[in-house]
């Protein structure tokens, strides 16, 4: 069965990458962008690195754009991440029996509800798999047995996360400062390639 895997190029949708395939399922990894900004290059190498086919997947700019509208009214990205999130399950849903990301079960954003996940699973005839299971620490432990992994702070260059391109736009916007201050600097952990002896 096929499966797509929302991915960033970090530790949790490769780890939710490789369950999947070693469970038996045709897994492509799929990394959404809205033209702002080749964002997806990082995800595309890390996809290249582990041996997974990748595929862009190209989306609607309007809603990169109701998005930021959305975060730059509530000043704070939640629910604009969260809005996106949604928004890409659906365009990712066609052609595939399983659509998987790698949100954990201590991840506030983006989340979908129980109704959320039965409306969406019945709707396109799919199943919805993420890490829920896995709490942070589980997960961190599990990427460092299988993954090389580079921590290092998120910037364009090194992130596909769906921040990438909204910052971008929120620069475009309002400024940098603006862009800044809703996302302040952070660190992240970037899967460069398997640990000795381990493959997919």
């Amino acid at each position: 069965m096929k499966a797509a895997v929302l991915y960033s190029g970090g530790k949790d949708s490769s780890l939710m990458a490789v369950i999947l395939h070693r469970l038996g399922y045709q897994v492509e990894l799929l990394t959404a962008n809205f033209g702002v900004y080749p964002s997806y290059k990082p995800a595309k190498e890390a996809a290249k690195n582990l041996g997974f086919s990748h595929r862009v997947l190209r989306a609607d700019k309007t809603l990169l754009e109701n998005a930021v509208s959305r975060i730059l009214e509530d000043g704070y990205p939640n629910q604009g991440i969260h809005y996106l999130h949604r928004q890409i399950l659906e365009v990712a849903a066609s052609g595939y029996g399983v659509v998987a990301d790698g949100v954990r079960r201590d991840d506030r954003v983006p989340r979908l509800s129980r109704r959320e996940v039965a409306s969406f699973q019945d709707r396109h005839g799919v199943e919805y798999i993420n890490l829920s299971g896995f709490g942070h620490r589980t997960v961190n432990n599990l990427g460092k047995n299988l993954f090389k992994l580079k921590k290092e702070p998120t910037n364009p260059h090194n992130n596909s996360d769906y921040e990438i391109e909204i910052r971008h736009l929120i620069r475009e916007k309002k400024g940098i400062k603006i862009a800044e201050s809703l996302f302040p600097p952070h660190t992240q952990s970037r899967v460069i390639g398997w640990r000795e002896n381990e493959s997919k």
